[in-house]
């Protein structure tokens, strides 16, 4: 039995924050209905990489979901939207703030059918303040964040991180949000209001770079991969490649002078501390790491500097990274029989690893509205009948 198994879960979301989140809650176990619009659906379908002109973007973040299509702009559409939530536990929205309320769906409103139902939305910037309602999306999230400002190399212009991690971030917040909600639901009997915002999110994890601001008044800059508060802690160049390393206590910079054999540096003033050696890496000790990792290929480094315990590690490509063997080992990739793109294909399973539960997908991403009939007679009884006047008024 999966953890979340019985939590039933409408999902109103789209793009990546919100399925993201419901992701989560699906592969442990939750009954996610994913509600699109009619004719065009979540606007990830639209997303590359595509195969056979399917999006694997979708297919990723809404695997082990049901799928219903529902108009929410037509009366009739929002009538089967509120049955639905007398009958669910968890609903999820992340349209741009304001946007419920129009329709009536706000929380207020649906509380009043069914007061155990806990209420998440993901936002750009929260539901309150003067920004609330613009629209966000990850690279916004990073720029306001101060994240971009501080990734990238100091004289060179700042970059986004690779992956969109404001919608990882306030995905998985929420997610966990929702779990907890549940919990005080078991002791209350009573529903919650969850609002979780992707500038929240990314500032929430700025760690010792907002530290630094609020206890010196200092303005982090860029320091490429340096971190500001472990020396050595870099990348380095190998004879056929890049290396990182991190010497994050006094043993590890000990044991990597002794590899190195650089024994003179653990008796050099500037190297006593981690803090010396963060506030003197530059240029003298990075040079000398640097003078060393030189003289030997990423293999021979791998093998010395792990064999000294020391935390490293050769820099993969992404096709490296999913060949590892401890990805097979960790079971990190799912392969979903996909029928929108008609084969079989592999997707980043999860890593929350519940021990003793399973660990596989249990379907694959709804093609558009292909469970509509079926939930809509099974969970509110329509008849045939009904199906066809709703799909007449294209409330379906």
């Amino acid at each position: 039995m999966r953890s979340l198994e019985g939590v039933r879960v409408l999902d109103l979301t789209q793009a990546y924050s919100g399925p993201f989140c419901t992701m989560h809650l699906a592969d442990h176990g939750a009954e996610v209905i994913k509600v699109e619009l009619p004719g065009t659906g979540d606007q990830s379908r639209t997303w590359a990489p595509f195969k056979n002109g399917y999006s694997g973007y979708y297919a990723y973040i809404n695997r082990n979901k049901q799928g219903i299509t529902l108009n929410l702009k037509t009366a009739e559409g929002r009538a089967v939207l509120k049955e639905l939530v007398q009958k669910s536990d968890v609903l999820c929205e992340n349209f741009r703030v304001g946007t419920m309320e129009k329709l009536g769906l706000d929380y207020p409103a649906l509380c009043q059918l069914n007061p155990r139902l806990i209420y998440g939305s993901i936002s750009g910037f929260g539901l309150d303040g003067a920004l609330a309602p613009r629209p966000c999306y990850d690279i916004v999230a990073q720029a306001m964040s101060g994240m971009m400002d501080v990734t990238g190399f100091p004289d060179q212009a700042c970059v986004k991180t690779g992956p969109s991690i404001g919608d990882n971030y306030s995905g998985t917040y929420l997610a966990l949000g929702i779990v907890m909600a549940l919990f005080q639901r078991e002791r209350t009997g009573k529903g919650q209001r969850l609002d979780v915002s992707m500038l929240d999110s990314l500032f929430s994890v700025m760690e010792n770079f907002i530290i630094q601001y609020t206890i010196t008044g200092a303005t982090p800059r860029r320091r490429g991969n340096i971190d500001p508060g472990i020396a050595p802690f870099d990348c380095y160049p190998a004879s056929d490649g890049s290396f990182v390393l991190g010497c994050g206590t006094d043993r590890f910079w000990r044991s990597l002078c002794e590899l190195m054999d650089r024994r003179d540096l653990l008796s050099d003033p500037r190297y006593q501390t981690n803090a010396l050696r963060c506030e003197n890496y530059l240029p003298d000790l990075k040079n000398a790491v640097c003078g060393w990792t030189r003289r030997h290929t990423m293999e021979e480094l791998e093998r010395m500097v792990t064999a000294a315990g020391i935390p490293c590690s050769r820099i993969y490509t992404v096709a490296e990274a999913a060949d590892q063997d401890q990805i097979a080992r960790r079971h990190m990739l799912w392969k979903v029989q996909d029928p929108g793109i008609g084969e079989a294909i592999d997707i980043p399973g999860t890593p929350i690893k519940m021990h003793g539960q399973p660990d596989a997908p249990r379907c694959a991403a709804p093609t558009l509205g292909q469970d509509t009939s079926r939930i809509l007679r099974s969970l509110l009884g329509y008849s045939e009948e009904k199906l066809r006047t709703l799909a007449a008024c294209g409330a379906i």
